[in-house]
Order: C-alpha cells, then sequence, then structure tokens
C-alpha cells in the first residue's frame, strides 16, 4: 500500500472533487479493487470514488491501486501453509479440518479472497476439497482435474479420485473416534454439511462448526473483499423487467404458502435485478445476498461502495439495499415458512434462519429454472453474440491455419491471439473462462491451463485442443475445437470421428418434453463405447445469458439428477476422448432447446438448434465410419457456417472459409488447420 501521506493527500484530492472520504476509507476502497479482476473498461472503478475526478486525479488513484495490487502480490506467498493451517487447528483442539474450493455463494470462480484450497494445497481448478488432519492431507478432485491435480498438488497431500472416494467417505474411513473435525458453515451446503455429520458419525468423531476460518486467521497476506461497479443490464438485452421477473417468482412464493426465499447465489441476484458486476473473473457477478419476499420486493445485501451509476434508480423502490453484514440479523428476524436451497445455500444460511424461528423449507432457488429457459430476446442475443464470436473463431483458425506447420507457435501465443480477434468485437465484456490451449499431450488435460511452465509449442504430427469462450452484453459463449497440425495418424482419424459421431447424434437428437438431459447421454458415448473407449467427464452443461459459462439446473451427464430440458435453455455439446501423455479430442457447440412437433400421442417432442458457428475440421474425419445421415448433418453444417460468416469476415479468411466448409469427398486443401 502507499505510504499513509500518500493516502491522505490523494483523499484530500477526491474530497475536493466533490466526494467525502476518509484515509482509511480510501484505503480500505483501494485494497478492494486491487482485488477485484480487471474489467473490459479499465477504470469505471475510478467513477466509484471520485465521479468528477479530473484526468490527473484519475492518474494519481489508478497508481496507488496498482500499488496496492504489487503489495499484495509480493506478501501473497507463504512458507508451508499446511503447517501453518495444523498449527491453527492444534491451537483450537481441531484434529480436522475440510477446505472446500468455495466462497460463501457456492461459486464456480471465487474471488481472490476466497482461494483458500488453492493457497492451502497448490491446486487451482475450479472444483475440488481438501481434508487436513494431524499427520494426513487429502485432495479430491473429478476426472477433469485429476492430471492437473496430479501436477499441481503441493507435498503432503494425496491426490483421491472421486470416482473412489469422496471426501465424507473418506473422512469416514480415516478420522479416529473421538476427533473434532472442523468445517465453516459458511462455505458448506446444508447438503453438503449432512455429508461431513454423516461421516464423523461412522467414524465416532464429531463435527464442529468454526466460528471463523482457521486458513484466514494464518493466511498472512489474504486479500481484500473485491469492489468492482456493479450496473444496470439493459431491458433490451435482459428480455423483462425486473419488476416483472420479481412478481412472477413471488406469485409463486404466495401459491406455495412461502413469505419469503433466501438469495444466495449471486447469479440468480443478478438475473432478477437486472444487475451486473465484475468481482470476479469471468463472470459479470455483483457478489451478494438477497431475500426474494412474496409481495415481490427485494432485501439486497450488497457493498454499497460498489453501486454504479444509475443502479439505485434502476433497482427502484421494490428493492430496498443493505450492507452485507446485516443479511444474517434479516435472516434471524424472518418469519413464516422461508425457502432455500440446500444445494447452494450454506449451512450458516440455515442455522440462521432456524435459530431466528423461520420453518425453514427445502427448495430449490426460485430464480435458476426461470434464469436458465431463455425467452426471445436473450435467444435473440445468444444467436447475434454467437455469429460474432463464430467470426472471430474463424479468423483465427485461418491464422492458426498457416501459422501453426510451422512448429514455433506456442500455446499461449496461440490463446493470445484468439482473445485479440474477440476483443475486437462489439458487445464484449471478457472471456468467459480461462482459454484452454493445449498441444499434444497438454490437450488431454481436460482444464488444461497454459503457464509459462507448461506452454508447448504446436508441433507437425500434433493435435491441437483449444476451448474457448466470451462474454457479451448479448450472450455468453463457449466453443471447442480440435484441430490438426500437419497429416494426422489413422488413430486420431479413428477417434476424432467416433467424438464427432456423438457430437451429432446430440445435435440431431429428438425427445419428449420433461426428458432429463442425463437420458441423451449415452447418446454421445456410443460410438466411443462400441471401441471400449470413454471420457471422464459430462457431454454437456447449463449455460447463461451474459452470466455463468456453467449454469444449472440443466445439463447433460451420466450422474443423476438435472432439471428436465425445456425451450429456451441453452446446454452444451461437448464429447471428447482423452490419450493421457499424448493428445486431446473435444469437440464443443452450445445447442438452444426447442420445440420439435408432437408424437404419436400428441405428446409435445423437443430438440436442439445449434448456436455455435465454426469450423470442424474435416482433414480428421474418417468419411468410412460416418452413415449418410451423418455426412449430410456435416455438409449442412459446414454450408451454415460458411453462409452465415463469409460476409463478417476479411477475403481471405472467407477464401479459407470455402476450403474449410466444403463437403466430405472434396479435394483437401494444403497446410493445417480447420481447412482440411
Amino acid at each position: 500500500m502507499a505510504q499513509d501521506a500518500e493516502i491522505a493527500g490523494l483523499a484530500e484530492r477526491v474530497s475536493q472533487a466533490g466526494a467525502e472520504i476518509a484515509p482509511g476509507a480510501l484505503a480500505e476502497f483501494l485494497r478492494g479493487v486491487a482485488a477485484a479482476p480487471d474489467g473490459a473498461d479499465a477504470d469505471d472503478w475510478i467513477a466509484l470514488a471520485a465521479p468528477c475526478a479530473d484526468e490527473a486525479l484519475r492518474a494519481a488513484l489508478r497508481r496507488a491501486r496498482d500499488a496496492a495490487r504489487a503489495e499484495a502480490e509480493e506478501t501473497r506467498a507463504d512458507a508451508a501453509p499446511l503447517a501453518l493451517l495444523r498449527g491453527e487447528m492444534a491451537r483450537r483442539g481441531l484434529d480436522g479440518f475440510v477446505v472446500p474450493r468455495a466462497d460463501e455463494h457456492q461459486n464456480e470462480f471465487v474471488p481472490r479472497c476466497a482461494g483458500r484450497l488453492a493457497w492451502i494445497s497448490g491446486f487451482t481448478g475450479s472444483a475440488g476439497t481438501a481434508a487436513v488432519l494431524r499427520d494426513r492431507a487429502a485432495l479430491f478432485v473429478d476426472g477433469r482435474y485429476t492430471l492437473q491435480a496430479a501436477g499441481e498438488a503441493a507435498e503432503g497431500f494425496e491426490v483421491v479420485h472421486l470416482a473412489d472416494r469422496g471426501p465424507a467417505d473418506w473422512l469416514a474411513e480415516t478420522l479416529d473416534a473421538g476427533a473434532r473435525l472442523g468445517f465453516d458453515p459458511r462455505l458448506h451446503t446444508r447438503r453438503g454439511a449432512a455429508a461431513l455429520a454423516a461421516a464423523c458419525e461412522t467414524a465416532g468423531a464429531e463435527l464442529v462448526a468454526a466460528p471463523s476460518n482457521p486458513v484466514d486467521a494464518v493466511w498472512r497476506v489474504q486479500p481484500a473483499a473485491p469492489i468492482a461497479p456493479v450496473v444496470p443490464h439493459e431491458t433490451r438485452f435482459a428480455g423483462r423487467g425486473s419488476a416483472a421477473k420479481r412478481a412472477e417468482l413471488a406469485d409463486a412464493l404466495m401459491k406455495k404458502r412461502l413469505a419469503a426465499a433466501a438469495l444466495t447465489q449471486p447469479d440468480s441476484i443478478a438475473w432478477l435485478l437486472n444487475m451486473r458486476g465484475g468481482d470476479v473473473e469471468y463472470t459479470p457477478l455483483p457478489l451478494s445476498f438477497a431475500i426474494l419476499r412474496a409481495d415481490a420486493t427485494v432485501d439486497l445485501f450488497m457493498d454499497r461502495r460498489k453501486s454504479g451509476a444509475g443502479l439505485e434508480a434502476h433497482l427502484g423502490n421494490g428493492v430496498r439495499l443493505h450492507e452485507p453484514g446485516a443479511f444474517e440479523g434479516a435472516l434471524r428476524r424472518l418469519k413464516g415458512r422461508v425457502a432455500a436451497d440446500p444445494d447452494s445455500a450454506s449451512e450458516w444460511v440455515f442455522r440462521a434462519l432456524e435459530a431466528g424461528g423461520a420453518q425453514v423449507v427445502e427448495r430449490a432457488d426460485p430464480c435458476q429454472l426461470a434464469k436458465a429457459a431463455k425467452n426471445e430476446a436473450e435467444l435473440a442475443g445468444a444467436r447475434a453474440a454467437h455469429l460474432r464470436d463464430g467470426a472471430a473463431l474463424a479468423r483465427f483458425l485461418c491464422w492458426l491455419d498457416r501459422a501453426a506447420p510451422s512448429g514455433t507457435l506456442t500455446e499461449i501465443a496461440a490463446a493470445d491471439c484468439l482473445e485479440a480477434r474477440r476483443r475486437e468485437n462489439a458487445h464484449f465484456r471478457g472471456l468467459s473462462f480461462p482459454t484452454i490451449s493445449g498441444a499434444g499431450p497438454n490437450g488431454a488435460v481436460v482444464h488444461y491451463r497454459a503457464s509459462g511452465k507448461t506452454n508447448r509449442r504446436l508441433e507437425p504430427g500434433s493435435l491441437y485442443l483449444v476451448d474457448s469462450g466470451a462474454q457479451y452484453l448479448d450472450g455468453t459463449t463457449d466453443v471447442t475445437r480440435t484441430v490438426a497440425i500437419g497429416a494426422p495418424d489413422a488413430e486420431m482419424r479413428d477417434r476424432f470421428t467416433r467424438v464427432l459421431k456423438g457430437h451429432i447424434a446430440i445435435a440431431a437428437a429428438r425427445f419428449p418434453e420433461g426428458t432429463q438431459g442425463g437420458r441423451l447421454d449415452t447418446l454421445a458415448r456410443a460410438a466411443l463405447w462400441d471401441a471400449g473407449l470413454d471420457y471422464a467427464h459430462g457431454t454437456g452443461h447449463g449455460v447463461g445469458s451474459y452470466l455463468g459459462v456453467h449454469e444449472g439446473p440443466q445439463r447433460i451427464s451420466g450422474a443423476a439428477g438435472g432439471a428436465p430440458l425445456r425451450p429456451g435453455m441453452i446446454v452444451s455439446n461437448e464429447p471428447g476422448y482423452y490419450k493421457a501423455g499424448a493428445w486431446g479430442i473435444r469437440i464443443e457447440n452450445l445447442v438452444a432447446v426447442t420445440t420439435s412437433g408432437e408424437g404419436e400421442d400428441g405428446r409435445a417432442f423437443l430438440g436442439f438448434e445449434t448456436l455455435t458457428l465454426a469450423p470442424i475440421d474435416r482433414r480428421l474425419v474418417e468419411p468410412a465410419l460416418l452413415r449418410a445421415d451423418e455426412r449430410a448433418w456435416l455438409d449442412a453444417y459446414h454450408a451454415r457456417v460458411r453462409a452465415a460468416l463469409a460476409p463478417r469476415v476479411d477475403a481471405d479468411t472467407a477464401a479459407w472459409l470455402e476450403a474449410a466448409c466444403a463437403p466430405l469427398g472434396s479435394p483437401a486443401r494444403r497446410g493445417g488447420g480447420a481447412g482440411g
């Protein structure tokens, strides 16, 4: 942090610009801004502190923010985090402590201050849990992160695949009788806490809710809570006003005799109130809590310092704004039947409601299903966003086709080039997740993220997997293409074509209304299963509208559950195959659920509209493995891609598209990439 005198002088200049602020408050504000990711508008945060700042003051505020960020970076690393945590556990009389990769909202992308799992274990993936005992420590991950966790986990951690044992099972087997296992009730859902309690009961141990997180006590310089502007999301993009959404959900509460619903997921709150923020990377979330009442009013609990221009007027009289610290008291004051989601609301929320005497009704977040079924404006926005995104991706693939065969292009350089293409698009607000740019064996790491240490060159004779997406004001994109660098071998072509067959099976599927996505999952795997092959991740996840790139409750997965698919829902279609140590293959498009006529008995049927527009590498297709209808699907898709994108790209890319999207059986173009 800058020197106290410098901050005092800066606070005086801010006050002279018409915004009274004490030096201590300004220093705290700058630490929060430094902890937030950089937004699409790099200086939009300045208006939160000094709306009338001149350029000199803006420059001084930028320097102070940069100094706060630099200081945090310099002091972030701590020696032996595992030993520090065990020392704190001993001081608190705990024999173990559970550290999830979670914040108070169960976000996929968490703020830096909630990066406890990465700090303690070294693992940087977006899903995982650590269990730290006095003499053992385990890191639990799913199939997406097995290879990544093995490479990142700090000394002292054993990596456990969730398919083998989950944290609860491991704890039930490992805890000693009489042991005291600690957990932070703000970071575990009610259902998750119940699983830990059952494990302790099996082991004869005791589950202890920690009043404060012991990791925070020993994390020497934990980043501050982020401060980024929260702004209205225009109705032309949202499709419906907030008042109409609140009235509809409040009516549903009334019909179920519910007085209120506790909302803890920022994406739900952002959707309900038509606002967006920037507190976490890759998703425009304003970290907040809310209470939706049966009279259609909302109590919003959010740091007021984040209120951007026009936000409070946009929220209107039906929304009351409070500081986050007031949320627990408000929960304790609720009476009657109150809904809370056991899969997303924390154990802390349930305990506060119960302590106040509310009759807690376990029910799904009322916003999730309504948010998942996109309205016509949101679907039109998604189509427009994918058209612009597809043009950027086509320009990238054309460039890649020429640059990659040299063998000098690196994963990071390729990812940077793709991001630069997207940044030129209208309504671009940032990436929707860290680009997965995997060359050769790195492509077999499902959620790989290139770093200076792992950055590989794209070499002739290899495969390159690029999974990427963007946030636009009118939609969220997520697309994966696998590209042959030079001539692919027979095994690559066979595996790619089997993945393509699964992709086509999902894209062309027709199914009765009420079908859960999980019932379609086998369609994507059948061609791989025929050869004794499979992949260790789901086939599809829901996607938001300028919100989360991973959204529930819909999904296409072999795992049980998931909401029945409804018209307007957007899901990914992304089967894959991964040969560890060699290469990975994935083909991903986003699709929207549509109506598809009626069945013989009059029952409504549904299908999919493919939103993503980008060539699929024809050089990797083995035509002999495709049925006639599958060949027809691929040729029709490529014809659509060419017709849609050619008018939106330069002449060189348009010529490349003509070859890349040619029907199967046409002469293959020379060179690598999707030109095939």
